[in-house]
């Protein structure tokens, strides 16, 4: 497990203390990105590559968390990702979630909490800039 931090103390928060959930391979850049992004907006950033590691951790400290992150293609693709939004049930009402696969279809960054936001790679700062501006992911 990882545990990346803000270097900026300037950085514009991306919510009040947010911390996050990025469940993917410590050496994938899909993650390494989207750690690196959030700390740099001044979240608090919890990396683990288990799968049922993470979600257990999410969901045992259910106000831990505003934001769960997953690269789906070392566990399975999309469907995995699917899989692990729906194990986090109710959770999803007050955090987001970030799905990052190379089958998806298209990329899908809405305000709807009833579906996780779907990101392709190559993760670009840009995509992860416009998932986490939004409120959505801030709690309900």
């Amino acid at each position: 497990m990882s545990l990346f931090q803000a270097l900026s103390p300037g950085a514009a928060r991306v919510g009040p203390g947010l911390s996050a959930m990025v469940l993917g391979r410590a050496r994938s850049e899909g993650v390494r990105l989207a750690a690196n992004e959030i700390a740099a907006l001044g979240g608090t950033v919890e990396q683990e590559d288990e799968m049922f590691t993470a979600l257990s951790a999410v969901i045992d400290d259910p106000t831990g968390y505003g934001l769960f992150v997953m690269d789906c293609d070392g566990y399975g693709g999309l469907a995995a990702g699917r899989t692990a939004f729906a194990m986090l049930g109710g959770l999803t009402e007050r955090i987001a979630v970030i799905l990052i696969a190379d089958d998806c279809p298209a990329q899908s960054i809405s305000d709807d909490r009833a579906a996780p936001m779907l990101l392709r790679p190559p993760l670009s700062s840009a995509a992860l800039e416009q998932a986490l501006s939004g409120r959505r992911w801030l709690a309900a």
